[in-house]
């Protein structure tokens, strides 16, 4: 039994090396090891600070980016809106002038028509009095070739205009 009643001396002597040990550790190491310990705990808790604040600011991002989007979709699609637009009156423009220069060109070929037709009726009386004279030149000729024919001929002619 002896064995495991220590003895009274080995009992304080452990004891004094204990309350030394523990004098020692809490002027020398404790407050140190607390020190660190609460400088661990605070870095820790500004981490955890710093990533609500990343995960806020993340989310006020990501909200703004949605209504940039919106902005940005509303705005092209306005813009598509206007350039059919733009694009429908040029367009129309286009068929406009189109047509009216198609109307110009119609009137004038038809005054060049209408021009030409009525030289080619000139040319074509022209034509005919000539023939005209010259087939009445010939009979008159033939008919004329006798002097009696002439004089009754000129007698008939003098006699219609004083009838007239």
């Amino acid at each position: 039994m002896e064995l495991l009643l220590p003895e009274f001396g080995l009992v304080i002597f452990q004891s004094i090396a204990f309350l030394l040990l523990m004098f020692l550790l809490a002027k020398f190491a404790w407050k140190p090891i607390l020190a660190s310990i609460k400088e661990r705990e605070q870095s820790i808790d500004e981490a955890l600070n710093q990533a609500e604040l990343a995960k806020q600011a993340m989310v006020r991002l990501t909200a703004q980016n949605d209504e940039l989007m919106k902005t940005a979709r509303a705005e092209r699609d306005l813009i598509l809106k206007e350039a059919k637009m733009l694009k429908d009156n040029i367009v129309s423009e286009a068929k406009t002038q189109a047509q009216n220069e198609g109307n110009k060109l119609i009137e004038k070929a038809r005054i060049e028509i209408d021009n030409q037709k009525k030289a080619a009726l000139a040319e074509l009386k022209s034509q005919v009095s000539t023939l005209s004279i010259d087939i009445a030149e010939r009979v008159l000729r033939n008919q004329l070739a006798d002097k009696t024919k002439q004089q009754d001929l000129v007698a008939s002619l003098l006699k219609e205009v004083e009838l007239n």
